[in-house]
């Protein structure tokens, strides 16, 4: 039995001017990743409190200069910010656009976008444009390349029912020589295996609640197993 871990957040990791900060990542609760490549900045997976977080560790000109959200799945510990972010930047005027990029099929995505253009439509400054992602191949964001790949996350389903599979990506980002692979929520799977051998930092999740292994998360076990392939990892979404 591997011993007891809980995460003491926030994470960070940094080298030279690639950063990353996990402010958080409680199941059930938030998650919230903000990335940093030289002046770009990414938000990864905006939870409940992602704008709190943001306006204490960057001031509000930078916020409003960020173009690009990533979205791993919809579950709300993961998207539970959305909302607020996109209103705030409405307020503070942002003019920039917002690109967010999700899985195909991630209906709470689409419907948040669709619910706040009802209300907050009219008066948006910035257009943000929805991205559906339904391949693995890379793409460049100025000169950070982002490589999604699907990983297997199910959700549990009522008794002596199947569960259910929920669309879910990892996301590798690699910048100067150097690369970082967050998985996103997920049971073991062979992408995430083949994204996190030699990146130079992992961030991989160990959600499952016992050491039996489990279709909805990693165990431990599991995770350790696959961030100890990287040449640096961090272990999240642990149960508290």
């Amino acid at each position: 039995m591997v011993e007891k871990y809980t995460p003491k957040y926030p994470l960070v990791w940094q080298k030279e001017n690639f950063f990353i900060k996990i402010f958080c990542s409680i199941p059930n609760i938030a998650t919230g990743i903000l990335l940093t490549a030289d002046d770009k900045k990414f938000i990864i997976d905006p939870g409940d409190g992602i704008l709190r977080d943001l306006n204490q560790e960057i001031d509000s000109k930078e916020i409003l200069d960020i173009t690009e959200m990533f979205i791993s799945h919809g579950h709300h510990d993961h998207v539970g910010g959305v909302w607020s972010l996109l209103t705030y930047l409405s307020v503070m005027k942002k003019t920039s656009p917002l690109n967010i990029y999700y899985p195909k099929g991630c209906i709470e995505i689409e419907s948040i976008y669709k619910a706040f253009m009802q209300v907050y439509g009219r008066e948006l400054s910035y257009e943000i444009t929805l991205n559906e992602i339904d391949n693995e191949k890379s793409f460049r964001k100025d000169r950070v390349t982002v490589t999604p790949f699907e990983v297997d996350h199910k959700e549990a389903a009522e008794e002596d029912k199947e569960a259910v599979a929920v669309p879910s990506l990892g996301y590798k980002f690699e910048f100067n020589g150097k690369s970082i692979c967050y998985g996103g929520d997920t049971a073991y799977c062979e992408n995430l295996v083949k994204m996190a051998a030699d990146s130079d930092l992992a961030i991989i999740e160990a959600g499952a609640e016992s050491d039996e292994p489990s279709e909805l998360h990693m165990t431990m076990s599991q995770a350790i197993e696959i961030g100890k392939t990287a040449k640096e990892y961090f272990l999240v979404h642990v149960p508290e």
